[in-house]
């Protein structure tokens, strides 16, 4: 069992100048306040989130989109509601399209129950519709964006099994439907438009990153004009080899060889960790499981990213009372 505290005002005030979106997702604040939770900064005072957030130096929240949700948490009116609160405080939202009902990630990407009887081709297009739709909904709501991911964490595929990519034809399809994606932030009336993303996870693995991009890339329907940001997730405890160096590594060689911005979208660090199921990364054995571990550790990401040519930093999720201890 993990329990977080992330010290906003302490590390954000610090962080690198280089990183432009200095952020952190706080998907889950409209659940934790409907239960009664509030937060306070620093000095001990009850504040809006969003208040807490902008006076710490985050200028940028991340926000999950889920296509329907069966309690409606996180669907399309969650997030424009919590968009609406982002863009009168001041912060850039950036909208994480999972294309699921439910979470995807890198063992999870199931297509939207509606979606489950479509062919590639149907299926393309409602990728196109939805997301445009998307777009449009937050245009019509005043709520501007300024990143939308395209996926989340979709190493293996996305939108399953029609596009999973260790099925016969999955890259051509995650291709695909990627480019309909895109296409439906471009055609759509949101403006500005925001920036595209597309989101791996392991970071640090240069190897991971390169084999996606480069396979998926040369199936045809996607093509390097369909995105503009490279954003990866970064967690320490799961694997060893993920160390400091190896992300800066990995980001530094996705800078020079794709020629687009990159991010670290997803990173944190534990307060508490007695018996963790795998090694820590050498470099980072000596940062402490604390509050004050968690800023260092931010510190050091950031100094990482910012060496490697990235722009961006979002933790993850320290809003989620229920699911970790959040101190703010």
């Amino acid at each position: 069992m993990l329990h977080w505290v992330l010290l906003y005002t302490a590390f954000f005030a610090t962080c690198q100048a280089a990183l432009t979106y200095k952020g952190a997702d706080w998907s889950s604040l409209l659940v934790e306040e409907a239960s009664g939770h509030s937060y306070k900064n620093t000095a001990g005072s009850t504040q809006p989130l969003e208040t807490i957030l902008k006076s710490s130096g985050v200028n940028t929240v991340r926000q999950r989109l889920w296509v329907n949700p069966s309690d409606g948490n996180y669907n399309i009116a969650y997030n424009i509601k919590l968009g609406k609160r982002a863009k009168a405080a001041g912060l850039n939202v950036y909208l994480d399209m999972h294309f699921s009902d439910t979470w995807a990630d890198p063992g999870h990407q199931t297509t939207p129950a509606a979606w489950q009887k479509y062919n590639v081709d149907d299926l393309a297009w409602e990728v196109y519709n939805y997301t445009k739709d998307t777009m449009d909904s937050f245009q019509a709501n005043g709520v501007p964006l300024s990143i939308v991911a395209i996926g989340n964490e979709i190493t293996a595929g996305m939108l399953w099994p029609l596009g999973q990519l260790s099925k016969s034809g999955g890259a051509y399809n995650t291709a695909r439907f990627l480019h309909s994606a895109s296409a439906g932030i471009k055609d759509s009336t949101i403006s500005p438009k925001p920036l595209i993303m597309i989101h791996l996870d392991n970071g640090w693995n240069s190897a991971t990153q390169t084999s996606w991009y480069d396979n998926v890339l040369s199936q045809g329907p996607l093509t390097s004009g369909d995105y503009d940001i490279q954003g990866v997730s970064y967690y320490p405890f799961y694997n060893s080899a993920a160390t400091l160096a190896s992300l800066k590594s990995s980001l530094s060689n996705m800078r020079s060889k794709y020629g687009k911005q990159v991010q670290v979208v997803e990173t944190d660090w534990p307060t508490s960790c007695p018996n963790p199921a795998y090694s820590f990364p050498a470099d980072a054995k000596g940062i402490p499981f604390s509050a004050a571990g968690q800023m260092q550790w931010m510190q050091m990401v950031a100094s990482d990213v910012s060496g490697a040519g990235g722009n961006g930093l979002f933790y993850w999720e320290p809003t989620w009372i229920d699911k970790y201890v959040a101190i703010l």
